[in-house]
């Protein structure tokens, strides 16, 4: 931020922000000029409290003399949101996550924490829950710890692995990181612990399974091939609903593991109830840790 020199002529003046009582004036990138009093940035922000603070204070100027302008470095929406943020003025929807982060930017140059306490209230809006691990790094960031919850369950429907998330996941400090990346983990992990036990899944984890009707040996390498499959869908979705939906019904292990039968020819009984079997998937996924 510094002042710069402009032709008084050629300033082009923001509509709203051109108080006739503003001693202050500053400029965009854009060269829009914005007028406000220097006591609502004073009582707003650390920044102007310094050097608007008599008798050092930029908007000091002689009568008749107009302000020398300050110059900040952002473009017009993003100056323009701030100063309705600690004007008290309305707010437009947030169009998009790089805006909220400008802002933010912006808002911790000029050390306003009021703008700063209103955007937390707002960053669990749809709009930005559609990018939860760009949520979780802001959060994180500002210690913010139920948005950070919240933001860290949205997750669930990403492969924190893939090499589109790198650049998201570098922001983060080394604990939150590992935070994230654990709560994934954690889930996958247990939920391979449900669906290896035998209590609930005795048809196909028990040593020795055998046939209901028969009597005969069951053959138990399909359900074990449908539990690998899932342990790879949980590393990819953590989530788990792709485990038990309409996606599980096309998988090749899933069609194997539910029209395996008994190999005894006169009985040909089918080795797993589906339906049993799927409400059982279900239940293990819900009792899964939901955030970090």
């Amino acid at each position: 931020m510094m002042s710069a020199m402009f032709d008084d002529s050629l300033r082009k003046y923001h509509h709203i922000f051109n108080s006739p009582d503003g001693d202050v004036i500053l400029c965009s990138t854009e060269s829009t000029f914005y007028r406000l009093p220097s006591y609502v940035l004073r009582h707003t922000t650390g920044l102007f409290r310094t050097m608007l603070s008599p008798p050092e204070g930029f908007g000091e100027h002689s009568e008749g003399q107009e302000a020398e302008p300050i110059m900040v470095e952002e473009k017009d929406n993003i100056v323009e949101r701030l100063l309705r943020l600690i004007s008290g003025l309305e707010t437009p929807k947030w169009e998009s996550f790089d805006e909220l982060e400008a802002v933010i930017s912006l808002a911790e140059k000029w050390d306003a924490p009021g703008p700063l306490s209103i955007i937390r209230s707002a960053i669990t809006a749809p709009v930005f829950l559609t990018e939860p691990l760009r949520l979780y790094v802001l959060a994180t960031r500002f210690g913010w710890d139920e948005e950070a919850r919240l933001a860290s369950t949205y997750t669930l429907t990403l492969a924190l692995y893939d090499e589109t998330h790198a650049s998201q996941l570098q922001r983060l400090s080394p604990k939150d990181l590992m935070r994230l990346l654990g709560f994934h983990r954690r889930r996958r992990d247990d939920f391979k612990t449900f669906i290896d036990r035998d209590e609930r899944f005795n048809a196909g984890n028990a040593m020795d399974c055998f046939c209901s009707g028969c009597g005969e040996k069951i053959d138990n390498h399909t359900w074990r091939e449908l539990k690998g499959r899932m342990f790879y869908e949980m590393d990819q979705r953590p989530l788990g609903d792709t485990l038990y939906g309409l996606d599980m019904e096309e998988w090749p292990e899933s069609v194997a593991c539910w029209t395996a039968k008994c190999g005894k020819k006169e009985c040909g009984r089918l080795n797993y109830n589906k339906l049993t079997t799927l409400r059982d998937i279900k239940a293990s996924i819900d009792r899964l840790p939901t955030t970090i």
